[in-house]
């Protein structure tokens, strides 16, 4: 048992120390405070020029402009619509030059009509709040001509009740979906990233101790499938340590963004109502996922003797993986379908996908402790048939590109 440890100290400190995890580690938290704090920094750029926010408008009648800054006012827009004596021909210098940002023309005759100028169209959310502004105009400046109130207008524009109700005893009602959505969404992700991370960086461990023939001297003094693992739990406990450090950051980034962001983000992700065990779900399909990958990825890197051949033999455990996520996410939107219902059991699945189910879905507990067993038992098997491709592949050089070398390091196992 004290070897155990000793390669799982080896692997959990080798992989910890190297500049790769370090940086990714910075730059994965430092994103996260740069994306909370966004609107803060575009201010700061921005400045407080209170000129950017000026619409010269072009209003032939006189009349327009003031019903159209009331509206912007309602909508609690920071433009403030000015009327202008400039010529169209002057503004549009002026756009040119950089002295305003944009004008708007109003026109009536006989139907409202408006344009908005400015120097590019492609500017994401350019002069709409202008848009909905000049809308609300039109519609009041309708009911005037019709001579309706402002009560006659309101209750002309009162939207209809409108109700979703599931007769499934599973289905959730479309506030608790809403909710939900965004935080199996963000899960989902994670638990993505981490399958494809971390059994990835195990493969990669063992082919460069194969290629350095490091590999030799470990497996005089330990048996291989103890150093399998080993490295098993070294780094899947480096991984869970980075993981709790990004949900760290990202939480604290958040918090501290000082701007609406926190309650927005948390009530939109369906972070502020929550159940537990949505989270205990996370965690222990996070971790059934990491190990029933992470023997597949440690079984294949015995296989190669080079680095540069790993990516080749990974294929296979990546389609798997890809799947899975295209399985779940576009479940998201259809939980019941039962396609993704049949795939929450297959073991390599059921990571992504029944975790999808438990949380859009209130299905009864017996489904997704069952799909825990399966896992559980494929993990086993998987384990106890890796360990003995393990115990042969590691002592296996050469090229090694094809599948077809499991045959091979099972015999060499068997003879060892």
């Amino acid at each position: 048992m004290h070897s155990f440890w000793i390669i799982f100290k080896q692997a959990f400190l080798t992989k910890a120390k190297t500049k790769s995890f370090i940086i990714t580690t910075v730059v994965v938290c430092a994103a996260f405070f740069l994306l909370a704090n966004l609107s803060n920094i575009i201010e700061a750029f921005q400045g407080n020029d209170e000129k950017a926010n000026v619409l010269p408008v072009i209003d032939d009648s006189g009349e327009l402009v003031p019903v159209l800054q009331r509206q912007l006012e309602m909508a609690n827009s920071d433009t403030q619509a000015m009327p202008t004596d400039l010529t169209e021909q002057q503004l549009k210098e002026g756009v040119s030059e950089g002295t305003i940002e944009a004008y708007l023309v109003l026109e009536q005759d006989g139907q409202l009509s408006a344009r908005y100028v400015s120097e590019s169209a492609n500017e994401m959310g350019s002069g709409a709040d202008i848009e909905q502004a000049v809308q609300s105009l039109q519609t009041a400046v309708t009911a005037e001509t019709m001579g309706l109130d402002n009560n006659e207008v309101s209750q002309l524009f009162l939207p209809a009740s409108f109700e979703r109700e599931a007769i499934s005893e599973s289905s959730k009602s479309q506030e608790e979906l809403s909710q939900a959505r965004g935080l199996v969404y963000i899960l989902i992700m994670i638990i993505y990233v981490a399958v494809i991370y971390y059994p990835n960086m195990i493969a990669m461990e063992v082919a460069t101790e194969k290629s350095s023939r490091v590999m030799e001297i470990l497996i005089s003094s330990v048996s291989p499938v103890k150093h399998m693992f080993a490295k098993i739990a070294g780094i899947g406990t480096l991984g869970i340590l980075q993981m709790l450090v990004f949900g760290l950051a990202g939480f604290t980034a958040i918090k501290t963004a000082g701007t609406n962001l926190s309650e927005g983000a948390f009530s939109v992700f369906g972070f502020s109502d929550v159940k537990i065990s949505t989270f205990l779900f996370a965690v222990l399909f996070f971790l059934l996922g990491y190990f029933l990958y992470a023997v597949l990825a440690a079984l294949l890197g015995s296989l190669v003797s080079r680095t540069e051949d790993v990516q080749q033999l990974m294929l296979p455990m990546m389609f798997l993986i890809i799947i899975a996520s295209f399985i779940a996410f576009s479940g998201i939107s259809v939980p019941e379908a039962k396609f993704v219902t049949i795939s929450s059991y297959i073991p390599f699945f059921a990571p992504l996908v029944m975790f999808l189910r438990v949380g859009m879905l209130d299905i009864p507990l017996w489904e997704p402790l069952l799909s825990i067993a399966i896992m559980l038992i494929t993990i086993g098997i998987l384990g106890w048939f890796g360990a003995r491709v393990y115990r042969g592949g590691v002592l296996m050089y050469g090229s090694s590109q094809s599948l077809k070398d499991i045959r091979k390091a099972i015999r060499l196992g068997e003879n060892k």
